[in-house]
């Protein structure tokens, strides 16, 4: 007797999409050729998984060891913003980039920074700038989730505008802004001959 999505299946019978059960004898060849591939290629792609979770999990560690170690050793602190760290080889043939990218939402106070946005748009409306105007309405879209893009509205800030509300609602952006998670990456990098330009050596299936 075997096994198969948990519910028992008599020896030399398979059961197919529907649940039904068919002798292997009145299976076409070419059917049970089809499923042996199918499942052969599940089986190592499952393994390949594993593997790269726990190279994964071996090379961040080992970054972050070497990390500590370097500074404990000359204390120094390696790394750049939020722990965003790239490492090269001797010869510089190789590099390795730890990225660490952090998920960010607003919270209430976007709204009240929106009113004072507006308070300006509706005093503006004569004098102001069409690509300004554009900018704003443009920032406050929500994506195809039905969020704000946290992006858009953060480049608001980097407007250069005088009026005393619009201060008021960048200090209630930059207030606003909650890391909800981050996410670490790790890239790896062979350079191209003698050139001083890195092609990444890809650990994605679909770019190998």
């Amino acid at each position: 007797m075997s096994m198969q999505n948990d519910i028992a299946v008599p020896e030399g019978y398979r059961k197919d999409a529907q649940g039904r059960l068919t002798h292997e004898d009145l299976i076409k060849p070419i059917d049970m050729e089809r499923d042996r591939l199918v499942c052969h290629l599940v089986d190592r792609a499952t393994e390949l998984n594993a593997e790269l979770a726990d190279y994964k999990k071996v090379a961040f560690g080992d970054i972050q060891a070497f990390i500590e170690m370097s500074a404990e050793e000359y204390g120094a602190k390696i790394g750049g913003k939020k722990g965003n760290v790239t490492l090269y080889s001797f010869d510089g043939r190789y590099k390795i980039q730890r990225s660490v990218q952090e998920s960010i939402s607003f919270d209430e106070r976007l709204q009240a920074a929106r009113a004072l946005i507006d308070e300006c748009l509706t005093e503006w409306t004569a004098g102001a700038r069409p690509e300004v105007v554009a900018l704003i309405n443009d920032a406050f879209r929500t994506d195809t989730k039905g969020e704000i893009r946290t992006a858009s509205v953060l480049a608001l800030r980097r407007l250069d505008i005088q009026d005393k509300r619009w201060q008021q609602a960048m200090v209630a952006i930059g207030e606003a802004c909650q890391a909800i998670g981050s996410k670490s990456y790790i890239r790896i990098y062979e350079r191209i001959g003698d050139t001083d330009q890195y092609r990444p050596i890809s650990l994605d299936i679909a770019a190998v």
